[in-house]
């Protein structure tokens, strides 16, 4: 049980994962007193970043040393914002990724480059791989090409793994997603959930401590689980739809956590994809 009013002070938190530090940060201002937040082994910098953008926005008042310390003042408010919210470059990774697959071209709209959300960097991943993608003043269009495998240093944007994994099989030679422990400690050890799901689907996947190494795999439908992890069942439901056979993702609604609208949009972009609402 949580109870009483913040008071400030001095604390560390490790920055394994951008979640807690952030929000500390949040928190801060609204305390008595003042308060020292330092991190420690900071990984997803650019979400902290934009977590400090807002701050900035708000009027909020704090002074920092890089990423390391921060000293925020107490007994301070946030106020009304009225501002247009950008889209969500993590969620946008799933289309954006569906776009380079074979055969495929997809056109998103609502997305902004220069938004200092991290997961932006799915744009030069997939360039790296090889996708054709051109940025308009408002659409992004990614178009299929030949793939190829490269590594990717996913420090900063840890979500992007899942679908970035699934890519690699249809990708030549090797693609090696590296330098994101933290991604075991998601909603699911994502790097063992991924390793698993698409051995069953017929990929060459070998699981490292720090990510994954994806060859090119001739993929089939199978039966898969989403280990109740939003991106994990996003991701193996682009794969399904780019594959032969049926693939049943288990506990696809967890997709729902952060993009209900999930399965009408890829449909909206021709998948055949049915929803089991009776499913459990």
């Amino acid at each position: 049980m949580v109870e009483g009013r913040l008071t400030g002070g001095e604390t560390t938190v490790e920055g394994l994962t951008s979640q807690h530090p952030t929000a500390l940060l949040i928190a801060a201002p609204l305390a008595d007193g003042d308060s020292v937040i330092r991190i420690s082994n900071l990984h997803e910098a650019p979400y902290l970043e934009m977590t400090l953008d807002w701050l900035r926005r708000q009027g909020i008042e704090f002074s920092q040393e890089g990423l390391r310390e921060f000293r925020v003042p107490g007994g301070q408010r946030y106020r009304p914002v009225n501002r247009a919210i950008p889209a969500d470059w993590s969620s946008a990774t799933f289309f954006l990724a569906a776009g380079a697959l074979e055969g495929n071209e997809v056109v998103l709209r609502g997305l902004d480059m220069d938004d200092t959300q991290g997961d932006k960097a799915v744009v030069e991943y997939l360039r790296a791989m090889g996708a054709e993608i051109e940025v308009g003043e408002d659409s992004i269009r990614v178009r299929a090409k030949e793939l190829k495998g490269c590594e990717l240093d996913l420090n900063a944007t840890p979500d992007a793994l899942p679908m970035l994994a699934v890519l690699g099989c249809f990708a030549q030679g090797a693609t090696r997603l590296v330098n994101v422990p933290q991604a075991r400690i998601k909603e699911t050890d994502r790097i063992s959930a991924m390793a698993a799901e698409l051995r069953k689907l017929g990929a060459q996947v070998e699981e490292l401590e720090d990510g994954l190494v994806v060859r090119e795999s001739a993929l089939q439908g199978a039966e898969v689980d989403s280990h109740r992890d939003h991106r994990i069942a996003m991701a193996l439901a682009v794969a399904g739809c780019a594959i032969p056979g049926e693939t049943v993702v288990r506990e696809a609604e967890a997709a729902a956590v952060t993009f209900p609208e999930f399965s009408d949009c890829m449909r909206g972009i021709g998948a055949h994809l049915d929803v089991d609402e009776n499913q459990h």
